[in-house]
């Protein structure tokens, strides 16, 4: 149902969903990626990445290579963590969708543990998360990857199933994305907000969106529409 909600149009906010993306949306970094020069042990995941990013490999299959070549520990984790800055609009724009009493959803290709952390230092609560899972068991890394789609390879989290799944019938369904993991779930959104690689594929694919640069710009257009 990709198309833009008639311009003049108002939202109903009962109506509206919104998803958001985690890494270079909500957080201002990559959170995964600044682990990998942080934490690995070789240059291994440079070529599980470009695998990846060629399409040779999912990213699960990416993520769990790229993983088992860290020195990873929970203090090492806990420690990295508070570092990570999230978008300096998110709150305003979350607190916003809050008292307006729109749905709001994060889905990502990440892990839960970071998320949940990095939202709880920058103060962010009752935000419902949906990304893979990953725990700590005598310092040992354990995953699991309750949304993967069995008849997909490429992401280890399903963002399109989630969308599905969690917008009831009739819904207005806004995402807020940058990535790979955001192309297939974009295409099901009735607005898109797109910046990068996402922005690239809506393009070359010729599908309704609109680009930002910061959650500023989300913020400034749903404040109009939702009023």
């Amino acid at each position: 149902p990709n198309h833009i909600v008639d311009k003049k149009s108002q939202f109903n906010p009962k109506k509206c969903i919104i998803f958001f993306d985690f890494d270079n949306t909500i957080a201002t970094c990559d959170v995964f990626d600044n682990m990998l020069l942080l934490f690995s042990r070789d240059d291994r995941w440079v070529e599980l990445e470009k695998r990846w990013r060629s399409g040779k490999i999912g990213s699960k299959t990416c993520l769990e290579g790229q993983l088992r070549g860290m020195d990873l520990d929970k203090k090492s984790l806990d420690a990295y963590l508070p570092k990570i800055k999230v978008d300096p609009h998110f709150k305003q724009l979350y607190r916003f969708l809050q008292a307006k009493k729109v749905k709001t959803v994060v889905l990502s290709d990440n892990f839960d543990y970071i998320l949940n952390r990095v939202l709880k230092m920058n103060g962010i609560k009752k935000l419902k998360v949906y990304a893979n899972k990953l725990s700590f068991l005598r310092d040992k890394v354990i995953t699991d990857y309750p949304f993967k789609n069995k008849d997909c390879q490429i992401c280890a989290h399903c963002k399109r199933e989630n969308i599905l799944a969690k917008s009831p019938k009739g819904s207005i369904i806004i995402y807020v994305g940058d990535g790979a993991s955001d192309a297939c779930p974009a295409k099901y959104a009735n607005l898109v907000f797109a910046k990068d690689n996402l922005l690239k594929h809506l393009k070359d694919s010729k599908l309704n969106h609109r680009s930002f640069h910061n959650l500023k710009d989300v913020f400034t257009y749903l404040k109009r529409k939702l009023e």
